[in-house]
């Protein structure tokens, strides 16, 4: 019998009953039924892995895990996944180092994935596999024989030529991608850039969504990404119980919130949105006294230079701000890098007066269709948000902003804060009912029914 497996860098297995799903588990709970397999790594280092996978099964899904080894790991998330492909796929050039031992290890890695899922793969399955991390996964998978059907989504931005030729395989990343029968990107902009790069980088022929490449069909096409709205709005309304937020509630009396949350990296515009919080008091002194921003960001790969200078960065920016603008009664700038959990996060969008979602390029970025269903319908926030996040293609109807404008973020900020009432509402209105519309269920059917359809159209050759 057929079974869909999905393929991912780290494997959410269920540790117990009250643990937090991730964003991705969150996106496939509605297609990981009893019978489907979660395939990756097991977060495990050791000298000698063996290439048997370990095998869970949670709520009748199977969990298959592999280890890896320490050196091929390094060179695998540090240096290829992270120190070239992440910076590649934000735009951010300057901040690639390309190592041909790191690309090495990112190809050794990759084996070991297909040589241990091989095993325990039938050939009837729909293997879907996801990000960044697993470029030549498919490839790799033909290799060995497997020709079921194959899938990939892109949860991140992807490049136009002119940005991936600067990469020295560039080329073979672009191959490698057309082993895949689905290739799926947050936005129509990710799809055409990619099949824009199959077609000058390697020759392939491009008719609408297709690429042919060495008799191989491919279809890349935009396939956004979304949230339980409805279950997300529920634990907004819950929340006025949780400690955390009525601890916050408890603390603004009589001030609004501004609230931004992002894990710790250098393509969330975090700078940028710390001087654009101090333009803001600068600019529009009526505000003084009467806001706080609240920032949760999480430090995630420290072992990364960049994420090292970026938080000390942050923490002068925090400091500079409150120093000079807070009074004994008021610290203007809040700033957490501890996680919180999902229903505070929901509560705490609840109270904020704008969100904050500035990246300087984003996949899509998730936050911003949390904050809008957190909102409450009779009284809602405003959400201000970066023209180059995935978001913006939808959410038309949020302030939109160059996240490299400081000045443009504080005005957009006065604006959220000064907006009547009845035009919140029909802004809000507006965005509800995307965010509701185009759901984590819609998303993951929608690539789903796309892999199960692959027949193709007849192409020149």
């Amino acid at each position: 019998m057929a079974r869909l497996v999905i393929v991912s860098n780290r494997v959410p297995i269920p540790k117990s009953r009250g643990a937090t799903a991730g964003g991705l588990a969150v996106a496939l709970r509605d297609i990981m039924t009893p019978g489907s397999m979660w395939f990756g790594w097991s977060g495990r280092l050791t000298a000698e892995p063996s290439l048997q996978p370990s095998l869970v099964e949670a709520r009748g899904v199977t969990y298959a895990t592999v280890d890896l080894a320490n050196e091929a790991y390094k060179h695998f998330y540090v240096g290829f996944a992270n120190g070239v492909l992440w910076p590649l796929l934000h735009f951010r050039l300057g901040l690639m180092h390309f190592r041909r031992e790191d690309y090495e290890g990112y190809l050794a890695v990759n084996r070991t994935y297909a040589d241990s899922l091989i095993k325990v793969l039938h050939a009837d399955d729909t293997v879907w596999a996801h990000d960044y991390h697993l470029i030549p996964f498919g490839r790799l998978m033909r290799e060995r024989g497997f020709q079921g059907p194959m899938g990939f989504f892109l949860h991140v931005p992807f490049v136009p030529p002119s940005m991936m030729e600067a990469v020295p395989v560039g080329r073979e990343l672009i191959e490698d991608l057309c082993a895949y029968d689905i290739l799926g990107f947050q936005t129509e902009e990710h799809a055409r850039d990619f099949r824009d790069c199959a077609e000058r980088m390697v020759g392939a022929t491009v008719d609408g969504e297709w690429v042919k490449l060495n008799g191989r069909m491919t279809r890349a096409f935009a396939d956004p990404i979304g949230i339980d709205a409805e279950a997300f709005a529920r634990d907004a309304g819950r929340a006025a119980t949780d400690k955390s937020v009525q601890r916050m509630a408890g603390s603004i009396v009589g001030r609004e919130i501004a609230i931004g949350v992002d894990r710790m990296d250098y393509s969330k515009g975090l700078p940028n949105r710390f001087e654009a919080y101090a333009s803001l008091l600068g600019r529009y002194p009526e505000h003084q006294r009467k806001i706080h921003l609240l920032q949760i960001c999480p430090r995630s790969r420290e072992e990364v230079d960049e994420y090292r200078k970026l938080r000390s960065e942050l923490d002068r920016l925090a400091g500079r701000i409150n120093g000079r603008f807070s009074d004994f009664d008021w610290t203007p700038l809040r700033y957490s890098t501890r996680a919180a959990p999902r229903s505070t996060l929901a509560g705490l969008y609840r109270l904020a007066r704008i969100g904050l979602v500035t990246p300087l390029r984003d996949g899509m970025n998730l936050v911003a269709k949390e904050y809008v269903a957190a909102q409450n319908d009779d009284d809602p926030g405003v959400l201000v948000l970066s023209k180059f996040a995935g978001a913006a293609q939808e959410l038309t109807e949020a302030l939109i902003v160059n996240p490299f404008d400081p000045d443009a973020i504080a005005d957009a900020m006065h604006q959220a804060l000064t907006m009547p009432l009845p035009e919140r509402r029909e802004r809000h209105l507006a965005l509800k009912a995307k965010v509701y519309r185009t759901t984590a269920a819609l998303y993951a059917r929608t690539f789903i029914d796309a892999l199960a359809r692959r027949s193709v159209p007849k192409l020149a050759a």
